[in-house]
């Protein structure tokens, strides 16, 4: 475990100073080839020079591959044609060169290493490591074994280089695939936080909105019936209770450090229970359903019961006392229509609400149980939505 990690340390910090690694292993290199030519002759300094411009630019060799390699490759071409002998420092550099054009250049370079390797290695072989008065075939077969040996190393190389550029691409795919994932995350987060923030609107609005409506009606309601007032007192009791666990549900999703709460999505099977308790908040409803029904996905379902919770919650909100709302569930082949119409007053119902106010009723408004069936001349609102079978709600 702690060789893999001083690797992987290794590997890091190589990659991010390839010209510190790249001069501490051409440093002996250059000595030697410095050290084997003075010892070949030392009196031409044409062999010096010869020896460090083949050893010098391997310092950068994966920095600048192609100048590295192209100034290797003319000092060997003027090694082969100036020079008698084969300096040894010329049998190390001239591999080493090839070998990073094969792994580090661009492919042209590459394949232009190739062929000026066979071709210099050809001839290497055939001047310098065939001897005197060798037959044409000993003469051939020598340059044929130093151009298959140079053609071995480029391969090498070349395998080096597809690895290193395999490697690369699959780095660069898992950082593409990380940032995706990240944004996937911020995405799901956003639309999380979005669900919370409209199902806490629903709860909290929906429930407030009852418990004020029970209250007003309760407050009347307990000077001449007490025994009314005791009802409306549970009821309220009851939406507030219905209200918190709904409350506790929701936001249980945002806390780690606790069990997380599950309940029963709402759907079409519990707009009865909402016509029941809306009823018993003072609005007078009738819910009817036509057609056919049929089974919905479970979205689909929400979407109908937050249509119906909030038209409902604004009729009891805006239409004034002794307003009347009718829901409509009409179940169409494509598609199914809900309908939500009321006989309320709108803003004119606000008239006088407050008590203490210039225009204040002789008589207090309606409470819960008061209901009263729709005014004959009142005005009325409909609002109809179209929740689409396939694409969820719509307006229609």
């Amino acid at each position: 475990m702690q060789t893999t990690s001083l690797v992987e340390r290794w590997n890091r910090w190589s990659r991010a100073h390839v010209g510190t690694v790249d001069a501490v292993l051409a440093g002996p290199i250059v000595l030697f080839a410095v050290a084997a030519a003075l010892a070949v002759d030392e009196s031409s300094p044409a062999v010096v020079v010869v020896a460090l411009a083949l050893s010098v630019p391997l310092v950068w060799r994966r920095m600048y591959p192609v100048a590295a390699g192209g100034i290797v490759a003319v000092a060997s071409y003027a090694h082969l044609a100036f020079l008698p002998e084969l300096g040894p420092g010329t049998a190390i550099a001239v591999p080493v060169a090839v070998y990073s054009l094969a792994a580090y250049a661009p492919r042209w370079a590459a394949n232009v290493a190739l062929v000026a390797a066979v071709a210099g290695g050809a001839g290497a072989g055939a001047r310098y490591l065939s001897p005197p008065g060798s037959r044409p075939f000993d003469v051939a077969v020598m340059a044929v074994l130093v151009a298959v040996f140079l053609g071995g190393i480029w391969a090498f190389g070349r395998v080096r280089g597809l690895r290193l550029r395999e490697v690369t691409s699959l780095t660069e795919r898992n950082r593409l695939l990380e940032l995706e994932r990240l944004k996937e995350a911020e995405l799901a987060a956003t639309q999380e936080r979005t669900r919370i923030a409209r199902e806490m609107h629903d709860i909290v609005a929906h429930s407030l909105t009852a418990i004020i409506a029970q209250a007003d009606g309760g407050r009347y309601a307990a000077a001449q019936h007490p025994e009314t007032a005791t009802e409306v007192f549970a009821t309220i009791s009851e939406t507030g209770r219905g209200a918190l666990t709904d409350m506790r549900s929701l936001l249980s999703v945002l806390r780690e450090d606790s069990p997380r709460e599950f309940t029963t999505t709402p759907g079409l099977g519990d707009l009865g229970a909402l016509i029941d308790r809306m009823g018993d908040s003072g609005l007078d409803v009738t819910f009817t359903e036509t057609g056919t029904p049929r089974e919905v996905s479970d979205g689909l379902g929400l979407s109908v019961y937050r249509i119906v919770q909030e038209s409902l919650t604004n009729v009891l909100k805006h239409a004034g006392p002794s307003a009347h709302a009718e829901v409509t569930l009409d179940w169409r082949p494509d598609r199914l229509v809900v309908e939500t119409v009321d006989d309320g007053r709108g803003a004119a119902a606000r008239v006088g609400a407050r008590a203490g106010g210039p225009g204040r009723p002789p008589h207090p408004p309606p409470g819960p149980v008061a209901r009263r069936p729709p005014g004959g001349g009142a005005a009325r609102a409909r609002r109809r939505w179209v929740p689409c079978s396939r694409h969820g709600p719509c307006l229609g």
